[in-house]
């Protein structure tokens, strides 16, 4: 069974270069790893990529672990997302974009700054399952049907052009991607941040349940000094 490894969550286009000087690194220091990323192409290939029993390295999101993804893999550790407005720590908040509205930075505590108007409004979504593009945002609203009247996407890149072009009226985007499209993806350029939702664990890094023990070891202590943070397992209920 050969080895896996993706790294999906920031791996924009623009930014093909640098994951893969990110992962030359982590390969230099894990030579189990193998060769080259693997980059799927669609939903259905993460979601099946991240089940593998082969999958040695691997970065996914919050919400599908609650989904169940969490009883095939173990967390090895989290990004630090200081470097980004939002980030603190390995917690991050999504920034609430929209076409109008007033400029609101980052709040100082840890809960949610939400712009007024947002009830009734149509969302953009990238998927159902992503906790910072909607589980996140729902769950802050207070509004458990926010699906039914919103515009699934596939992807944040594609939720800030759905705002940008009228489609959807505000969009949950995760402070590191938001950071990525105001570099990279002209539509950022007519959004203003409104709001925030409340800070939670960022994007884990994790791998399969099947990776022996030591390896896991190894991955977890080469990403830690490559600036993630190691982490005990966190239950999925756990988080916010």
């Amino acid at each position: 069974m050969s080895a896996l490894a993706t790294l999906p969550m920031y791996d924009w286009r623009e930014r093909h270069g640098q994951v893969d000087q990110f992962y030359a690194l982590l390969r230099a220091r894990v030579p189990q790893l193998p060769a080259a990323l693997t980059r799927p192409e669609t939903a259905q290939d993460l979601h099946a990529l991240w089940r593998d029993a082969a999958l040695l390295l691997g970065q996914t999101c919050w919400g599908p672990m609650q989904a169940g993804l969490a009883a095939h893999v173990h967390v090895l550790a989290q990004p630090l997302y200081d470097d980004v407005p939002g980030g603190k720590g390995v917690c991050y908040r999504s920034a609430i974009v929209m076409r109008g509205g007033r400029a609101c930075p980052p709040p100082a505590h840890d809960a949610a700054a939400l712009p007024e108007g947002l009830t009734g409004a149509r969302p953009a979504i990238n998927a159902l399952e992503s906790m910072s593009g909607f589980i996140a945002m729902a769950q802050d609203m207070g509004v458990p049907d926010l699906e039914s009247h919103a515009l699934i996407t596939g992807s944040h890149r594609a939720s800030i052009r759905a705002v940008a072009e009228g489609a959807a009226d505000f969009a949950a985007i995760d402070c590191r991607s938001w950071a990525l499209a105001q570099a990279h993806e002209p539509a950022a350029r007519g959004l203003t941040v409104a709001g925030w939702t409340a800070l939670r664990p960022g994007l884990p890094y994790i791998t399969a349940r099947a990776t022996p023990l030591a390896l896991r070891c190894a991955l977890a202590g080469v990403l830690a000094q490559l600036g993630a943070q190691p982490l005990p397992q966190i239950q999925p209920e756990e988080i916010p």
